[in-house]
């Protein structure tokens, strides 16, 4: 460096450090980049196999079709872009979840690897013809999980079904209960009207409800009716219709009585019976008055057979003799 100065004079100083630094910046970019960096980047995922490592052209979910009693099979990817082994434990969830069995429930992927597991789904000899849903989940030992979506259709007639029930009519409520009674999804509109004694008091169009009924699936709903009648007698009628030409219909009756006029009412007949009750005490008691007061009763008296006969004693004081035959005016022969 002395060297330098001395041939450059104050400007080789300055001269030299830029070099140096300029060397130091292109030795930094020749090096090789540190084995952390290579490992940066979305963390391991699932799903179908089928579609490249890079997820490109990949199925959105599992798709199978078949008839009861019968087993299908399919693969799914497990990647790992890490730089050590991945270790995840494959299950069934949802309605589909039972019947899936995998080639291996817990796997292991090496670091920068793509593992396929076959996996296979049984469908029971009394798996009811239409659609079904499910997951295959994965979970990894830091409990982070990854889902892929099932989708079966299982083979036969379709039968759509629905019904209501439990209909029930209370103050400003419609409680009701909607039931599938088929083997495929629906998606139920409903329409209510009530009917009271001087016409309608409720119509309410056709519209769709907020659901999507699974078969055998029951849902208790309400429907609001902020303006009941106060003074009536109605009839509610719910009907619901589906895809498939699935129709069920509903019907309760209910009776809207005022509370005040029913209670004041009530207050009146107590009223009445009250005071009846009074008078018939009253008029008991007047009537026992009345028969102590009045002769005795025949019950009281003693028999005839009881009351001794007069004595008959003659003025001399002798013994009374048998009267005999009157004696004609006058004279006793």
């Amino acid at each position: 460096m002395p060297v330098l100065s001395g041939l450059y004079g104050p400007y080789g100083r300055g001269a030299a450090a830029v070099l140096t630094t300029a060397l130091v910046a292109l030795l930094l970019a020749l090096l090789p980049a540190p084995a952390a960096a290579a490992d940066e980047g979305p963390g391991w995922t699932v799903r179908p196999a089928g579609g490249g490592s890079a997820g490109r052209d990949a199925r959105p979910y599992v798709y199978l079709e078949g008839v009861p009693d019968s087993v299908l099979q399919d693969r799914i990817s497990v990647t790992n872009p890490a730089r050590a082994p991945l270790t995840v434990r494959l299950r069934g969830d949802g309605r589909a979840g039972p019947w899936l069995r995998f080639a291996e429930e817990t796997v292991t992927v090496p670091a920068r690897t793509r593992a396929d597991v076959p996996f296979a789904l049984a469908l029971p000899g009394n798996a009811t013809p239409g659609d079904l849903a499910g997951e295959i989940v994965a979970t990894a030992g830091g409990g982070a999980e990854r889902r892929v979506p099932v989708r079966v259709r299982v083979g036969g007639p379709t039968l759509a079904a629905l019904t209501v029930e439990d209909v029930e009519v209370s103050g400003g409520t419609v409680r009701y209960a909607l039931v599938n009674r088929g083997n495929t999804p629906l998606r139920p509109r409903l329409a209510v009207r009530a009917d009271g004694v001087f016409g309608v008091l409720l119509d309410r169009p056709e519209r769709p409800l907020p659901l999507e009924l699974a078969p055998g699936r029951r849902v208790e709903l309400t429907e609001p009716w902020p303006d009941a009648p106060a003074l009536d007698s109605v009839t509610v009628r719910l009907r619901v219709a589906a895809e498939g030409g699935a129709r069920g219909e509903g019907v309760a009756s209910a009776a809207y009585v005022p509370v005040a006029p029913v209670a004041g009412g009530g207050l009146l007949v107590l009223g009445a019976l009250a005071v009846l009750g009074a008078l018939a005490v009253l008029g008991t008691g007047a009537h026992r008055r009345r028969r102590t007061r009045g002769e005795p009763q025949a019950s009281t008296l003693p028999p005839a057979s009881a009351i001794p006969a007069p004595a008959v004693v003659a003025e001399d004081g002798r013994s009374p003799r048998h009267p005999g035959p009157l004696a004609r005016t006058g004279a006793e022969s």
